[in-house]
């Protein structure tokens, strides 16, 4: 039993890697919609000449590249911080479910998360990674 507990938590600590590894990557990414905000902000200010005899305004063109920066700035975030929130219940044992369900969506990110998402679920269906989630003191069935 020994050594079924200590796959098992063995598995859970590259798991948690994982995660983290996954929210630093995202994170990481997510700092690219900073370059939208940039060139949305000069368009919008009106900082880049128009050109001679166009009828296009390009402010409206630098609101839209300043609400496809913030859209791209909070999805990469909450991404970040449900991973990285991830990470955390793992080496904690706590809330599975929650560790289920961001396992499902990670698995949207092809394909390093969809390797994370499934080694998750796998691992957390187990009924030895089931009792280590529960509270102390807990009857398991």
């Amino acid at each position: 039993m020994g050594e079924l507990i200590d796959r098992d938590l063995e598995h859970l600590r590259l798991l948690k890697g994982g995660f983290y590894i996954m929210a630093g990557i995202t994170g990481l990414f997510t700092l690219f919609s900073l370059l939208y905000l940039g060139l949305g902000g000069l368009f919008a200010s009106g900082a880049i000449p128009m050109k001679e005899g166009s009828t296009d305004d390009p402010r409206m063109m630098g609101l839209i590249f300043l609400v496809v920066g913030v859209g791209f700035l909070v999805i990469g975030l909450a991404i970040t911080f449900l991973a990285f929130a991830t990470g955390r219940n793992l080496r904690d044992r706590r809330n599975r479910t929650f560790c289920l369900v961001i396992a499902g969506l990670s698995c949207l990110q092809i394909p390093w998360g969809t390797v994370i998402g499934v080694c998750t679920i796998s691992v957390l269906n187990r009924p030895s990674v089931k009792a280590l989630f529960e509270p102390p003191g807990a009857v398991v069935p």
